[in-house]
């Protein structure tokens, strides 16, 4: 099949990768345009990018998949089918009708559970057991097509949304490749998605960033790797804003943000969460160990 390859972040590169290996005739890769960033605010291209020019693929970058124009620009490539990956824009009914075999999208949950921008971090936010990957045929609508394929794969207890983006996205790579050869073989049935277990994994949003110890410390615990590393869920040291990416079950009660012990674990409004990986503003990621040699806490503080 000749294919069209949608996506942006470092999500969507091992299925590009994958599908290149497999010698899938690649028209083109669309992907957000660069953006200005670090210190000198350079223009910064996506991770889908980077790889697809170190591949010698085309390139597009639109801002907007509207109008007759970009309707033209992509039935030129004559691809028989697309493959989008957390590409970042809505394809209008022109371009999902622009490919005979439609487009494919590879969604990071067991759908019809988190649709939308952010079914990784809600899934951990949540406390869900499990989640999933999920090849969908898209339609006009937010990630509510027939779905083709899934595939499970379970939460750990402190698994956080880095560790299980990375999982998905592997499981992506293998998934996506599966359906389009099926898709090929004309073998690759569809399943309207239930009207039961519709959930929205809504974008994350700044004001729910800062940790609540009040509430229960499973609460607090799936918050806290729910949004690490990014946004990363935050609290107050000394007036500084400490961002903590891993946390435990800690052992212990108190009132709610008390330092119980020297082990950097802290009250919950029900139980205790011990603060094992976190990051002072400006500095790389270290152990509560290492912080705390150079931020001592005492037992009996309480933390903002």
């Amino acid at each position: 099949m000749r294919l069209v390859f949608m996506g942006t972040p470092d999500f969507a590169v091992p299925t590009l990768l994958e599908l290149a290996s497999r010698g899938y005739d690649i028209a083109a890769v669309y992907t957000r345009a660069a953006k200005p960033a670090g210190r000198g605010m350079e223009l910064q291209p996506t991770p889908v990018e980077r790889e697809a020019r170190r591949l010698n693929l085309q390139v597009a970058t639109p801002a907007s998949l509207k109008g007759s124009e970009m309707e033209a620009a992509f039935r030129a490539h004559k691809a028989t089918a697309a493959v989008v990956a957390a590409y970042g824009l809505l394809l209008p009914k022109a371009i999902l009708d622009a490919v005979p075999l439609g487009c494919f999208n590879l969604h990071a949950s067991l759908l019809p559970r988190w649709r939308g921008a952010a079914p990784i971090n809600r899934a951990i936010m949540a406390g869900d057991p499990e989640t999933g990957a999920t090849v969908m045929k898209m339609n006009e609508g937010l990630d509510t097509g027939d779905m083709a394929m899934a595939e499970r794969i379970a939460i750990g207890a402190d698994m956080t949304a880095g560790d299980l983006h990375d999982a998905l996205a592997r499981l992506g790579a293998d998934l996506m490749p599966r359906a389009l050869a099926a898709l090929e073989r004309g073998t690759l049935q569809f399943t309207p998605q239930p009207a039961q277990g519709v959930t929205h994994a809504a974008k994350i949003s700044k004001d729910e960033t800062r940790i609540v110890w009040a509430k229960s410390w499973r609460e607090v615990h799936n918050h806290i790797r729910g949004l690490s590393p990014f946004p990363g869920a935050w609290c107050e040291v000394d007036g500084v804003r400490v961002k903590v990416l891993r946390t435990t079950k800690g052992e212990g009660s108190g009132k709610p943000g008390s330092v119980l012990d020297d082990k950097l674990t802290i009250a919950c409004g029900d139980g205790a969460v011990r603060l094992c990986q976190v990051q002072r503003a400006g500095k790389q990621p270290m152990q509560a160990e290492e912080f705390l040699r150079g931020t001592p806490v005492a037992s009996g503080r309480v933390l903002g």
